[in-house]
């Protein structure tokens, strides 16, 4: 039997009525969306169960929220005896992992995402930057694009590399634009503006990296119970002051997500439960490597099918 990784959803997996049927059933969710409600001092609880969507898509609540949502998710399976044996997250899910792995306090981590994501939205203002998902290209033909783009209509880059066939591009408006003509010209399956509010990733983003280190200086960190996979580098990171560079520099640099499941996959991870909302990078994995085991747990149905998984194999 090989190693349990826990990996933990990025921005775009928030869902209106997330958590709600964990809180009927499992005490830790009541107090997990309790203790992020006191650190932020409003009611993510009420805005993950009510919305309104478009209150839950602002990226200061997003992160937040899906944060939220991931831990109490990776509290429940541990209540049931299911604990990573190493973990990554993809962007904002980074910060999850890290909980996870008793870097850092929930609380802090809940205070410390929704000031990244107001970091991130002052770094470029609405309208002036985004992003786009490319289907169907080598990463080569991407970066020439993009290049060609920043050169022609204003900074542009590839900033996710998620899974083969499958790479995300930021930057100012006018060079996400110019790039994505470029690319549906050069043969992309599908060429698509995504619906957020910033340029995530990109070097647009160093002003927010800059804000973040300030406020990573101001919390505990801890090293890591369990190895977690930088999406900066794509390594295996357990110590605290190596972790906290990290995270800086992963704010305005790529997230190399195929190398870290790769990294998961060489650390002899074989088995991926997706903790918190959506099943995103369970996708990513069939892409990634057809022979490993993946499946979420966003509910209870899905928490069911999970436990039922491994009162059979372990």
């Amino acid at each position: 039997m090989g190693k349990l990784a826990f990996v933990f959803p990025g921005q775009g997996a928030q869902a209106v009525g997330m958590g709600k049927d964990f809180c009927g059933q499992y005490e830790v969710a009541e107090k997990l969306f309790k203790e992020a409600d006191e650190a932020l001092g409003y009611s993510i609880q009420k805005m993950c169960f009510e919305g309104p969507a478009e209150d839950l898509k602002l990226t200061a609540n997003t992160q937040p929220a899906i944060l939220t949502m991931s831990v109490i998710v990776n509290e429940i399976l541990k209540e049931h005896g299911i604990q990573p044996e190493v973990a990554g997250g993809h962007s904002l899910g980074e910060y999850s992992a890290l909980v996870a792995a008793g870097v850092m306090d929930f609380q802090d981590a809940v205070l410390l995402v929704h000031k990244r994501g107001q970091f991130m939205q002052e770094a470029v203002p609405v309208g002036e930057g985004g992003m786009a998902a490319i289907i169907g290209l080598e990463d080569a033909v991407i970066a020439d694009a993009c290049e060609k783009a920043s050169a022609e209509a204003g900074a542009v880059q590839a900033v996710n590399f998620n899974c083969p066939g499958q790479t995300v591009i930021a930057g100012t408006t006018q060079g996400v634009e110019k790039a994505v003509e470029a690319l549906q010209a050069a043969g992309a399956k599908k060429a698509v503006i995504l619906p957020v509010s910033a340029p995530f990733h990109s070097t647009l983003m160093k002003p927010a990296a800059e804000k973040l280190a300030a406020e990573l200086d101001k919390i505990t960190l801890r090293d890591a119970a369990f190895p977690v996979v930088a999406n900066y580098n794509g390594k295996l990171e357990t110590k605290a002051a190596d972790i906290k560079a990290n995270l800086v520099a992963q704010a305005d640099h790529p997230v190399l997500w195929i190398d870290c499941v790769k990294t998961m996959v060489e650390f002899g991870a074989d088995t991926f439960v997706e903790a918190g909302p959506g099943k995103t990078l369970c996708g990513f994995n069939k892409r990634i490597d057809r022979k490993l085991t993946s499946m979420n747990v966003e509910n209870l149905e899905t928490l069911q099918k999970v436990l039922d998984y491994f009162k059979e194999v372990r």
